[in-house]
């Protein structure tokens, strides 16, 4: 979508194919290098937190790492086989 509406806009304002390519590919480029920077960034903050989660497991800190929903234990069972009944938004599959 980007390098579409810039070549676009580009060719608007130039009425030139050669202007559109030179700064589509820029445009191109410098998306490449802002995706790999922002990959490189998650790979050295998850590395970050694995070394603090690391440290506080040496130092005896007990930390909670999996995420657990507010409803984890509720199963509903109304069904007369006893079968488990799992509802989804408001919606039981089984009945």
């Amino acid at each position: 979508m980007v390098l579409c509406s810039n070549a676009l806009a580009v060719y608007f304002a130039s009425h030139s194919i050669r202007t559109v390519v030179v700064t589509t590919l820029a445009c191109s480029l410098l998306l490449q290098i802002a995706y790999f920077a922002s990959v490189l960034f998650l790979i050295w903050r998850s590395g970050c937190a694995s070394r603090s989660g690391q440290r506080a497991e040496h130092f005896g800190v007990e930390t909670q790492l999996e995420y657990q929903s507010p409803d984890h234990d509720e199963v509903v069972r109304n069904s007369s086989d006893g079968a488990p009944v799992f509802p989804m938004g408001g919606i039981s599959l089984l009945h």
